[in-house]
């Protein structure tokens, strides 16, 4: 597996002075929380007005790799404190990187967050938490967390994904693996892009897990006029409730993202950005310490108005019951 290879969006110093300040006058006018509407709100008036300097960095994706690294800001590693043991008590720790990753997502298009999870909030902490070091969610480390989609499951999930990197001492890479790069035979294609399996909940929605309704069948592989986009959770995803040849061909879609998966180890300050229609991520098995050392990661979600890369049957979905959160004016 390739390391680092993933195309760099460098900010320059005045586009970080531009950001960092109005993060900061954000939490000085408005306290420390991310979650108050009133905060999501002033976010997206002063994103609005941001410069080309940072608009610029932040275009979509515009190769097949699926992903860029925007660098160019900074973490104090003392002044963040501590990597929280969970998301649940993470709190505002480092609350203006929380601000400023929702000023990049607002300059991207739209923030969502989701009920059921992390409470609601609009930037999820990703640390390693005792006792789930063996899950397939962000709060292992053990094992290999598979390369998947984010939320494959709900028909709403995020356009892209954004990971902010607040310490990472061990260089413990996140995976990636974009669609547009595999090679594929025109049969698997087409049996791959049948609604054949449902993509179930995992295990960070205990009340989606629980839903009663008949989990909806997708489609894997979708086809638009700029390439095929992918819809890919295999922990989360009854495989052998498939007839033999389709199995055959979902294992032969997962070696060809594990021959073109890259392995990034974000550095502090690093904000990856992953078109989560192209690109499945993943995290490479680490060991935690647990004594506020550990990778510690912020990610926001973001949908992009207008966008189709989707099948239109996706709107018929229940989604398992979970509402998404959109912040935009």
């Amino acid at each position: 597996m390739p390391t680092g290879a993933a195309p760099l969006r460098q900010l320059d110093a005045p586009a970080v002075h531009e950001l960092t300040a109005t993060a900061q006058k954000i939490l000085a006018d408005l306290g420390s929380s991310a979650t108050s509407p009133e905060l999501l709100r002033r976010v997206a008036l002063s994103a609005a007005r941001l410069g080309e300097t940072i608009r610029h960095p932040c275009r979509p994706v515009d190769t097949d790799d699926g992903l860029y690294v925007l660098r160019g800001l900074h973490v104090d590693d003392g002044g963040v404190g501590p990597s929280p043991a969970s998301w649940a008590v993470a709190g505002d720790s480092a609350a203006e990187w929380d601000v400023l990753l929702l000023l990049l997502a607002a300059v991207m298009g739209h923030p969502i967050a989701w009920q059921g999870q992390q409470g609601g909030r609009f930037v999820h902490n990703i640390v390693p938490s005792p006792g789930h070091e063996q899950e397939q969610t962000g709060a292992s480390s053990a094992v290999l967390l598979s390369p998947h989609t984010e939320d494959a499951f709900h028909p709403g999930r995020a356009h892209l994904l954004l990971l902010a990197c607040m310490r990472n001492h061990d260089a413990v890479a996140t995976t990636a693996a974009s669609v547009r790069k595999v090679r594929l035979d025109p049969d698997d294609m087409a049996l791959l892009s049948r609604p054949v399996l449902p993509i179930l909940p995992d295990d960070a929605y205990t009340e989606a897990r629980s839903f009663t309704g008949e989990p909806p069948k997708v489609p894997v592989l979708w086809q638009t006029e700029n390439g095929p986009t992918l819809r890919y959770d295999p922990a989360y995803t009854p495989l052998d409730e498939a007839p033999a040849d389709y199995r055959a061909a979902y294992d032969r879609l997962t070696a060809e993202l594990e021959r073109v998966s890259v392995a990034v180890a974000l550095e502090p300050g690093d904000v990856l950005v992953v078109d989560n229609d192209l690109v499945v991520h993943g995290r490479v098995p680490f060991r935690a310490r647990y004594d506020g050392t550990d990778r510690w990661l912020k990610r926001a979600s973001v949908r992009v108005p207008g966008r189709r890369t989707r099948p239109l049957a996706e709107a018929d979905e229940h989604g398992y019951g979970q509402a998404a959160l959109v912040a935009h004016l």
